[in-house]
């Protein structure tokens, strides 16, 4: 898993996606044109196979440049006029259709290297764009050992509408999970606009439920000027004691993380706060609880993206019941585990797919 991603196979870019066309298709023009020319040199008798020199200009356009493409065309129809290949007497008309589409597939060829260039460009943007919104998570922070797994519901981007962030501060390691109306590429801004009022809030903010706050009135600002704006987002805010014997959590209308312990999974009552966004900070203020740890102790947040998969039959992903057993030390072990889980019960997920594994230990002081 590098930082916080992890593709699983069918998640990674295939040929028809951008991805370099197998070796296979790279070899295939070659191979037909040698292929041709060795069955007409082993036959007794002439072949009627010439018609197949006309497939290998198109097909190379699909993995070589238009230099390349100009060579194998070019080797086509010097073939044709070749007397021991016995193809030498081709009609005017087959050798001008030849000669034709050798010269389109050199267009076509030009064409798609400077297309497939500038997607290349486009895409290293937008990873470098996105992967600054939401940097890979460090295998350690502070005291804490955390890992992240991130699938976004739209295939080809790398953040979504669900985002996670774990920093320390003068007042500890805090971290955030959340979840923005929403999701793909439109629900991008309002994660951006939310993980820098984190981030800035981790510095200046005594309490979770100050941090909490501050999100709020981060969406509530940015969809004042919007008319019937019904932006909003859930959150769930931890902040761990130095010592790593007590998590203070704050949840603004998301599910409280799970806690695994000893191989059982305990399931955390904190108060059920209003989704952020809604303006009800100064009303109904957000209410954490401080809940104890043990070493070996992890939690264990998930988005509804998991929560809410379903199998074919219907039937939500049984969380609590998958988890418990678990023995995984290493967070990023134990969010793989349950990826592979996850994608083998749920073949079909078409929300964003979120975890967060910490794991609190004791700050060792020089």
């Amino acid at each position: 898993m590098r930082g916080r991603w992890s593709r699983p196979e069918r998640d990674r870019r295939g040929w028809l996606r951008g991805a370099p066309p197998p070796g296979w298709v790279r070899v295939l023009p070659a191979a037909l044109l040698a292929g041709v020319c060795a069955a007409t040199l082993i036959s007794s008798a002439p072949l009627d196979i010439g018609f197949v020199l006309g497939a290998i200009p198109p097909l190379a356009v699909l993995s070589y440049g238009p230099a390349a493409t100009a060579v194998l065309g070019a080797s086509v129809v010097a073939v044709l006029f070749v007397p021991a290949f016995r193809l030498d007497d081709p009609g005017s008309t087959d050798l001008l259709t030849v000669c034709f589409v050798a010269a389109l597939s050199v267009f076509v060829s030009f064409v798609r290297s400077r297309r497939d260039a500038q997607l290349v460009t486009e895409r290293a943007v937008a990873q470098a764009a996105q992967n600054a919104v939401m940097p890979p998570l460090p295998p350690c922070v502070g005291a804490v050992r955390c890992a992240g797994l991130y699938r976004a519901a739209q295939r080809g981007t790398l953040v979504g509408g669900d985002f996670f962030d774990v920093r320390e501060g003068p007042f500890g390691v805090r971290a955030v999970m959340g979840d923005v109306q929403g999701h793909g590429l439109s629900a991008v801004a309002t994660v951006a606009a939310l993980l820098g009022a984190f981030r800035e809030a981790v510095l200046d903010q005594p309490d979770p439920e100050a941090v909490a706050a501050r999100l709020d009135r981060r969406l509530e600002l940015d969809s004042a000027g919007e008319r019937h704006s019904e932006l909003f987002a859930t959150a769930v805010l931890l902040e761990f004691a130095a010592d790593g014997r007590a998590v203070r959590i704050v949840a603004c209308g998301h599910p409280a993380p799970v806690l695994l312990r000893d191989g059982q999974v305990v399931e955390l009552d904190v108060p059920a706060g209003s989704p952020l966004g809604l303006g009800l900070a100064d009303s109904v203020p957000p209410v954490g609880r401080t809940v104890p740890l043990r070493p070996g102790d992890r939690l264990f947040l998930a988005s509804d993206g998991v929560t809410e998969a379903r199998d074919a039959a219907g039937v939500f992903y049984p969380l609590t019941e998958r988890l418990t057993g678990l023995t995984d030390d290493d967070p990023a072990a134990l969010a793989v585990h349950v990826w592979a889980d996850l994608v083998g019960y749920s073949r079909a997920l078409h929300d964003d797919v979120t975890m967060l594994v910490l794991a609190p230990g004791r700050l060792r002081r020089p």
